[in-house]
């Protein structure tokens, strides 16, 4: 290219090409981002591109200060980069729900700043853009608080379990068809502030009345619906300022988060629609695992628990969310070392929704450098547990509970699992007998098959090394 086609380029094309860069940027990413081998080259990629994008922004004719941005992102980066070296890795799905929030609070905010700065008109605004403002008024607002309300059941703010009101769906129901008509009203001519403040209003209050009667166990899904939310809620944003790059990055995180959603709906053996409105992880004992619940468990000890291991020549490990409660993923990494000295194969059968978001546990993992091909999913490692001596279960539980296949009564019913119970010996750590967020009792626990190492995880992790290293 030569300097003088350069300089008959204009800054507008420039801008645009930059924008192209990032929109490449983020589509590379989300490519990378399916393989946890290319997660990291991923996530960079995409930072990449999101920095090209601000940089390009600042140089837009129509901005002409940017020195209050630059003020707000010197106290705000320093803010965001700690949280996210900070945070625990058992805390990370809560973080996932805050930041997700904050983009469907930011596409409300321009929402309404548009429409302050262009309505009421001496003429109406033009159709788009009105049908763009509300919708990214509403989906924003409903995001963010949605995700707000995720991130409070996360953190044990408000219980886990689903929180309902006599007659609710039609409440919800009554509501959004409120929101819709207000929007309407907009769209149809009556552009006064205050009544997109009361879709906002409304939707805040819908978004957290949509979350609150949906239990904990399903947060994995509700978290990857919420970031469709709001991918969708800053395409409409795109459309409100006129910018591509917005409308192209949100699409691609709302169909990803749809895809997502589908996946993990699906990884449940239920409909999006009954995780949604189905109260799913209401408290509930059957008939089937009470009759497991009277029998009795075995314990068992660190000594009798590593001679199985060492002495094994297939381990499967389960891990769960107790196992990033504990952060035992270090100590689980150890215990595979040693047993790969002995020349035990271990692997690691991933549940598609084990842990609090989509995949936390391969997170989880990858963070104690477990080698990616030991990472099976669950339609890869099903069919060989029945050829396992050991699947050594470790903070999991509804996962790998056999109601899901056998009791036709339990919420769980139909829901694909790890069949840790076809191992020749199954070994359960865990701190206590309480149920897992789905609120029943696992069968599991009660199988002849099945001993339970009571304890911390990682305490229970390093002295099963300890007594392996002595065997």
């Amino acid at each position: 290219m030569t300097p003088g086609l350069l300089a008959s380029i204009s800054r507008t094309d420039w801008i645009s090409l930059a924008y192209i860069v990032t929109i490449i940027c983020f589509i590379l990413a989300l490519r990378f981002l399916s393989n946890p081998a290319n997660a990291r080259k991923g996530n960079w990629i995409g930072a990449f591109g999101m920095v090209v994008a601000v940089v390009a922004t600042f140089f837009q004719p129509s901005v002409k200060d940017i020195a209050p941005v630059l003020i707000v992102m010197a106290i705000s980066a320093p803010v965001g980069a700690y949280a996210a070296r900070a945070v625990k890795m058992t805390a990370m799905p809560q973080m996932v729900a805050l930041f997700n929030g904050v983009g469907g609070g930011a596409a409300a905010l321009i929402a309404f700043a548009d429409f302050h700065n262009s309505a009421p008109a001496p003429a109406r605004l033009p159709l788009n853009s009105s049908i763009s403002v509300v919708l990214s008024a509403l989906i924003g607002s409903i995001s963010f608080m949605g995700s707000m309300v995720a991130f409070a059941k996360l953190q044990e703010l408000i219980g886990g379990r689903p929180i309902q009101y006599p007659g609710q769906q039609y409440g919800n129901l009554a509501l959004l068809a409120a929101l819709f008509g207000l929007g309407l009203a907009i769209v149809a001519g009556y552009e006064h502030q205050w009544v997109l403040g009361l879709v906002i209003i409304g939707s805040l209050a819908f978004g957290a009345l949509f979350v609150l009667p949906i239990g904990g166990a399903d947060m994995p899904v509700v978290i990857a619906l919420l970031n469709a939310f709001t991918g969708v809620a800053t395409a409409l944003t795109g459309f409100v300022l006129h910018q591509n790059v917005l409308i192209v990055s949100g699409m691609l995180v709302g169909a990803s988060g749809t895809l997502l959603t589908l996946m993990m709906a699906r990884a449940m053996g239920r409909s999006v629609a009954n995780v949604l409105f189905g109260a799913f992880g209401t408290l509930q004992v059957t008939g089937e695992a009470l009759a497991a619940s009277s029998g009795s468990v075995r314990p068992t000890t660190p000594e009798d628990v590593a001679v199985m291991l060492a002495y094994g020549q297939r381990v499967i490990i389960v891990p769960g969310y107790g196992l990033a409660v504990a952060q035992a993923q270090h100590a689980v990494r150890e215990l595979a070392t040693e047993l790969e000295k002995r020349n035990v194969e271990v692997v690691y059968a991933i549940h598609p929704v084990a842990g609090r978001m989509p995949g936390h546990m391969n997170v989880l993992l990858a963070e104690a450098n477990v080698p990616y091909d030991q990472l099976k999913e669950m339609d890869e490692v099903n069919p060989s547990f029945d050829q396992t001596d050991v699947a050594l279960v470790i903070g999991a539980n509804d996962v790998v509970n056999p109601a899901a296949r056998t009791d036709k009564a339990s919420p769980i019913y139909g829901m694909p699992i790890l069949n840790a119970d076809h191992a020749k010996t199954v070994i359960v750590l865990k701190r206590g007998m309480s149920a897992g967020f789905a609120g029943i009792e696992n069968e599991l626990f009660y199988d002849k098959r099945t001993s339970m190492l009571f304890g911390d995880a990682k305490a229970s992790l390093t002295s099963l090394i300890g007594e392996i290293k002595n065997v």
